[in-house]
């Protein structure tokens, strides 16, 4: 069992909410988290899974059943299958107060599961648990893998690249035709697959809503729909532009990632990691891979922005906490970076004294006097948790 990064909030949260809901991208080991942690609970509990149809059918009297169970914790696996049970849950949490009453684990975001939002405000707490980050799997950590394969437990920890490869793909499969249309989205696999490559190909760079309407011939308000959805999903990630100086022509475009590099990687057809060091898009591979895993890793207090203007400022990441930045990186798939014209043009504009430029390699040194070049690893474990 890997240790999970959440585990310590999940348990402050066992004593805080009656209700804890667990969300994030199917097959990241939420399951397994589930249930390695019930035993150690303080009560006896019930997982049931409402994909198992056994399972689906003792809750089609849901409220005699919870009834029949209110002194253990309900584990409820994949809620997004069964929706109408949150008015149910709310009556029976208000009635008996007792924390931790109910465990739920859903693959999308809140506000695909709106019902809960709505039915359990004050009454439930939010965990998002994503696939593997540097942390939870460092002692046994090989980047080269992290950064192709992905975090997704059995792509990452698959005996061999051809395994993990043949994962993804039917990964990616199952979530074009049953998951997303599970969550509302009714259209067509092949059109939702091909808006999806396409935003593979945009990974790292600004979302051009124009170029991908024309391409799929739909409005720019469906393509934003359909994105809404994949992001909810766990499948995207927006980026949104850092607005430090109103008086600058910043670009408002967010910037698009996929949210595991290891759906990107399959997404573009590629097969190992000779192919991804021979294909123009691996600074933007890199780039994906650090933002998600800086996503993962950054303490709850700081927010991610990235920064560019009309007039040739830009930063990769700004690092804020509120509206204050605190400090920029760029990122550079380089053993050797430089500071380009675009980055210092940011680091002159917001006088900060951390400023960084992220690489593959193990280093970590001054290139001036407020820059540091510094390896990926270094700054996750040592510098990330210090900002």
């Amino acid at each position: 069992m890997i240790k999970r990064k959440i585990n310590k909030i999940f348990q402050d949260y066992c004593k805080i909410f009656p209700v804890i809901a667990i969300i994030g991208p199917r097959q990241c080991g939420k399951t397994t988290f589930a249930k390695a942690i019930a035993p150690n609970l303080d009560k006896p509990y019930i997982y049931l899974d409402m994909e198992n149809p056994s399972d689906y059918n003792k809750l089609e009297n849901a409220p005699y059943y919870f009834s029949a169970h209110t002194d253990k914790c309900i584990i409820i696996d994949e809620i997004q299958n069964k929706q109408n049970l949150f008015p149910l849950i709310r009556s029976v949490v208000d009635e008996n107060k007792k924390k931790c009453s109910f465990i739920i684990l859903g693959s999308a975001e809140p506000e695909l599961l709106r019902q809960s939002l709505e039915t359990l405000g004050g009454r439930i707490g939010y965990i998002e648990l994503g696939p593997f980050s540097y942390s939870e799997i460092m002692s046994k950590y090989n980047l080269k893998k992290h950064h192709f394969c992905g975090g997704f437990p059995l792509a990452y920890l698959s005996e061999n690249e051809g395994s993990s490869l043949i994962w993804i793909d039917n990964f990616i499969k199952t979530y074009l035709e049953r998951d997303l249309p599970l969550l509302g989205l009714k259209v067509n696999p092949l059109r939702v697959r091909r808006l999806w490559e396409m935003l593979a190909w945009q990974t790292g760079s600004l979302l051009n809503y124009n170029n991908i309407s024309k391409s799929l011939g739909i409005s720019n308000h469906t393509v934003s729909s359909y994105i809404d959805f994949l992001e909810g999903a766990f499948m995207v990630t927006r980026l949104q532009p850092f607005f430090h100086n109103m008086k600058k022509r910043i670009v408002k475009s967010p910037k698009i990632y996929i949210s595991d590099t290891g759906v990107l990687h399959r997404l573009l057809r590629l097969s190992d990691y000779e192919q991804l060091l021979g294909n123009p898009l691996i600074g933007h591979s890199w780039e994906t891979f650090v933002v998600n895993q800086i996503i993962f890793e950054k303490p709850d207090d700081i927010d991610l922005y990235f920064y560019r203007t009309h007039a040739g400022a830009e930063a990769d990441i700004v690092f804020s906490k509120g509206l204050i930045p605190v400090a920029l990186a760029e990122i550079k798939f380089s053993s050797s970076p430089s500071i380009t014209r675009s980055f210092s043009n940011s680091i002159k504009e917001f006088n900060l004294k951390m400023n960084f430029i992220l690489i593959p390699d193990n280093e970590n040194y001054k290139i001036k006097g407020n820059v540091s070049v510094c390896g990926f690893r270094n700054f996750i474990k040592d510098i990330l948790p210090k900002i």
